[in-house]
């Protein structure tokens, strides 16, 4: 790491173009731990090597399948080798994909369908980032969107993958109805009326019943945001988080370790012309945020004067454009990640104690921590199933040791009472999960009629459901 006396840094701030010297120069991160170990491209038998995004899991499925159609996925559901697993993008951090036996890919199954009304019929294997512009040309939009937009619709939909807004429900919660195709090649089509007890298990299932193919969606006006990105002290951040939720359409903040700051990010709607958002300075502000841990983290007084001063110029930013260009984000730097959603009452303060406890613990620590706030919905694995919730990530960059997450902030979120993000690393499992979702057995009853042989689960799984 150097300090250069060149200019300044473009501070991203999550999202945030922002210039901000340290000393009159920059900071910028040289040097950088070594990858970490990579799996061999092969197995023993010769089966190729399968990735997460972020490198964490792994697997050396036996077959890999892209069916074409529904007919050929029936097919293949009923006779290729167990444990199937369903793919998309592979963002989830769990070990919700990784299979010995079959992985499916929906690639191919993708697109809209066509219209009923204002809601989209689209094939479940149409990523979320190709959604966007193909409502658009339709005058429509999603009602909100997660932080990434990489996921195919059905694996968002799997996890409950969410956006932040206290109106607004995750991804699955606009959702009227779907078709899954189940292990034994049945072809199911299921709403509120029909079949309504496979829908509420479906809705957010960790593919574990099936395969979904096919979903309608609920879609708003497509509207311009107006998007607002400023940096502030933390403690402020913490005492206005409340009244800016009620305030916006969409907010969320990210408190930064090591920082005394915070990066507020809000959204709502305006018909004032377009104001294009321009290049994201993410990567560069997670440089800066390394450098300093790289340069400073044996002396936390230092590091937080230092960031401090790096932040605490950085400009407000403003840009106004479609939803569907502003509500997701790039995320090109990889990192391993925790989730869990908290009963709003006790959201901020179990926060504040995940930030206090990183920087007793953990001076490596430098992602920010994202907060926000979801509408509840009646899923029957939904995290947010009953009450409004709000969510808290830890990020640690993947080079990074990242077992601080299971021993120093899970518990911290279990004592408050939190649910895990399907998707992100947890260690629940079994009666812990049965305690936290009233419809957990409903949910393992309508599991165990659609796939009774257990075709669609791998160690993972069976372990999650206690099977």
């Amino acid at each position: 790491m150097k300090v250069s006396r060149r200019g300044a840094l473009l501070a991203g701030g999550v999202g945030l173009g922002a210039a901000a010297a340290v000393g009159g120069g920059y900071v910028v991160a040289t040097g950088d731990k070594p990858e970490p170990p990579a799996p061999p491209s092969t197995d023993g038998q010769g089966h190729l090597l399968w990735r997460n995004w972020s490198g964490v899991q792994h697997a050396y499925p036996q077959a890999r399948l892209a069916p074409k159609d529904e007919g050929e996925l029936a097919l293949a559901l009923k006779t290729a080798v167990a444990p199937i697993r369903p793919v998309g993008a592979g963002h989830s951090f769990t070990a919700l994909a990784p299979t010995n036996g079959t992985l499916v890919s929906l690639d191919s199954l993708s697109g809209v369908v066509g219209w009923e009304g204002d809601e989209v019929i689209v094939r479940a294997g149409t990523r979320l980032g190709a959604l966007g512009p193909a409502l658009a040309e339709h005058g429509r939009a999603m009602a909100n969107l997660p932080d990434i937009n990489k996921q195919s619709l059905a694996g968002a939909l799997a996890t409950a993958t969410h956006g932040t807004g206290v109106t607004l429900k995750a991804l699955h919660g606009d959702v009227t109805a779907l078709r899954l195709v189940t292990p034994a090649g049945k072809v199911i089509d299921c709403d509120a009326e029909r079949e309504p007890d496979i829908f509420n298990a479906a809705k957010v299932a960790l593919g574990s019943l099936g395969v979904v193919t096919q979903v309608r969606l609920k879609t708003t006006a497509n509207r311009r945001l107006e998007r607002h990105v400023w940096i502030e002290p933390l403690e402020d951040a913490l005492a206005k988080a409340e009244a800016r939720w009620a305030a916006h359409r969409n907010f969320e903040f990210y408190a930064v370790p090591f920082t005394g700051m915070a990066a507020n990010i809000s959204h709502d709607e305006t018909d004032k012309p377009a104001l294009p958002r321009g290049p994201d300075q993410d990567t560069a502000f997670l440089d800066a945020l390394k450098g300093l841990r790289n340069l400073l983290g044996f002396a936390t007084p230092v590091r937080k004067a230092a960031a401090r001063a790096l932040l605490g110029g950085a400009k407000p930013e403003t840009a106004i454009d479609e939803g569907w260009k502003l509500l997701s984000t790039e995320r090109p730097v990889r990192f391993n990640e925790m989730e869990f959603h908290l009963p709003a009452a006790v959201q901020l303060k179990a926060l504040a104690e995940v930030v206090a406890t990183i920087e007793k613990h953990r001076p490596d620590v430098f992602f920010p921590i994202e907060c926000r706030r979801i509408h509840p919905d009646d899923a029957w694995l939904s995290p947010f199933q009953g009450e409004p919730r709000g969510s808290i990530a830890v990020h640690a960059y993947y080079k990074d040791d990242f077992a601080f997450l299971y021993t120093l902030i899970e518990p911290i979120f279990r004592r408050y009472g939190g649910r895990p993000h399907w998707g992100k690393l947890h260690t629940l499992a079994g009666d812990q999960l049965a305690a936290l979702y009233p419809r957990w057995n409903d949910f393992l009853k309508v599991r165990a009629a659609l796939d009774p042989e257990g075709r669609m689960l791998n160690p993972y799984l069976k372990g999650l459901f206690g099977v």
